[in-house]
């Protein structure tokens, strides 16, 4: 795995290297056309000195006679008389051009200035090679501090790198110190504006995560305590059985023990329902038709309903399509109608409705039973919550089932007074959108 660092520098690193080519080349070049220029500068220089004077000193003749001049100069008369040569040195054009010119000379290029009077021609020359030389050096000499300085940058850059991340750093070492259980969040302080939003996200998955545990934890302690009450009076059960006399007390205490397994399992099940019908867990969702998931619920419901003289009708459209998980709003559907049967009056009486509300599918379950105070509704959908503790065969389980199902599939339930008068459970569920609309 790469390091953000090291890919940071590479990257900068890179960019100084083709900006101090490009500048340096520039430079190079530059300094080569400057020196160009000042080198034909002193030829002209040098040749206009020379035409304005009547002879050449001794003195100046040693000077231009010099093995270590890099010039050659030679005089004419108007006449085409030759009245001074620089020894040793190959004879220039005998027709001057004046003004600069480019000539080959002993198989070289030769830069020459040419300079006329009304009595003498003089022409100044220097071999390109020398020129080009000499101007190499002073363009190396003018690149030479930016490759100087390259490396200076390059560990600069490493060090501006290192305390720009530094504080992203300190959250990776925050991190690395935590063990599995620690969900508090990562530290902000001083963070760069671009990895900001990541801790602030991350952040927010460990409060998601902390909240998930935590319910976990209070599930597992409530299924515990719940799960207690049941096995013990299984246990005493057996023991019951055991102690049976005679045939009569032998068939009463299976019958007992037979009713104790069925609630224990009723419970099992409703703890198993409620996991899986957690904000946190793993739904698959795809379309469904609510109105045979109504159905279906009724049909489960219809023999409990029977067998307490009860009838349960349902009032929906020939179809109602939404997305969601069919299993889990069946489960949903069912625990609102069983709680209705038993709670509907005797006999009792349910009605399922299912309808449109604008971008949501309401379902109603309408009961005629005692119904439930206001003041108590809120509390009724937490776990193991019983208005009547101790009566009943209820694990407290069917409405906090319904809200976590609810929740599932982002809708709500509410309950209300019914028009049968006893209470109404109102589920509403979110329609999917169909080309950017609610269908």
């Amino acid at each position: 795995m790469s390091s953000l660092r090291t890919r940071l520098f590479v990257f900068l690193v890179a960019l100084a290297a083709a900006a101090a080519l490009a500048v340096g080349g520039a430079t190079y070049f530059s300094v080569r056309a400057e020196a160009d220029e000042l080198f034909d500068y002193h030829l002209r220089q040098m040749a206009l000195s020379l035409r304005d004077q009547g002879r050449i000193p001794a003195d100046e003749r040693a000077a231009l006679e010099n093995a270590e001049f890099d010039y050659v100069v030679q005089v004419w008369s108007v006449d085409g008389v030759e009245l001074y040569s620089t020894a040793p040195a190959p004879p220039l054009p005998p027709r001057a051009v004046l003004g600069f010119s480019t000539v080959q000379l002993g198989g070289a290029a030769w830069r020459v200035f040419g300079a006329a009077t009304p009595l003498r021609v003089v022409q100044v020359a220097q071999p390109l090679a020398a020129r080009r030389r000499l101007a190499a050096a002073a363009a190396w000499r003018s690149v030479l501090p930016i490759a100087v300085a390259a490396p200076l940058v390059a560990l600069a850059m490493w060090w501006l790198v290192g305390i720009t991340l530094a504080p992203l750093s300190r959250v990776v070492s925050a991190a690395r110190q935590r063990g599995a259980a620690a969900l508090e969040p990562l530290p902000l302080e001083r963070l760069p504006s671009e990895v900001m939003p990541l801790i602030v996200a991350f952040n927010a998955l460990l409060g998601r995560l902390a909240q998930a545990f935590d319910a976990q934890r209070a599930f597992v302690a409530d299924a515990a305590h719940e799960l207690r009450t049941p096995l013990t009076a299984l246990k005493l059960q057996i023991g019951l059985l055991r102690s049976a006399a005679d045939a009569a007390e032998r068939d009463d205490a299976i019958a007992r023990l037979q009713d104790g397994i069925e609630r224990a399992r009723h419970l099992v099940e409703q703890l198993l329902a409620l996991a899986r019908a957690e904000p946190a867990a793993a739904a698959t969702h795809r379309g469904v038709d609510l109105v045979e998931v109504a159905r279906a619920a009724v049909a489960d419901s219809q023999p409990l309903a029977l067998a307490r003289h009860g009838r349960i009708e349902l009032d929906a459209p020939p179809s109602l399509p939404l997305r969601g998980d069919a299993d889990a709003l069946r489960s949903l559907l069912r625990n609102l109608i069983d709680n209705a049967v038993h709670h509907g009056g005797t006999p009792p009486r349910v009605q399922v409705s299912a309808t449109i509300d604008g971008d949501t599918a309401v379902i109603d379950v309408d009961d005629g039973g005692p119904g439930i105070p206001p003041a108590e509704r809120g509390r009724v959908f937490d776990r193991f919550h019983r208005r009547e503790p101790g009566r009943g065969t209820g694990s407290g389980l069917g409405l906090a089932i319904v809200r976590a199902i609810a929740g599932q599939h982002g809708g709500q339930v509410a309950l209300l007074d019914s028009p049968l008068g006893g209470l109404r459970a109102r589920v509403r569920l979110p329609l999917p959108r169909v080309d950017g609309v609610r269908s």
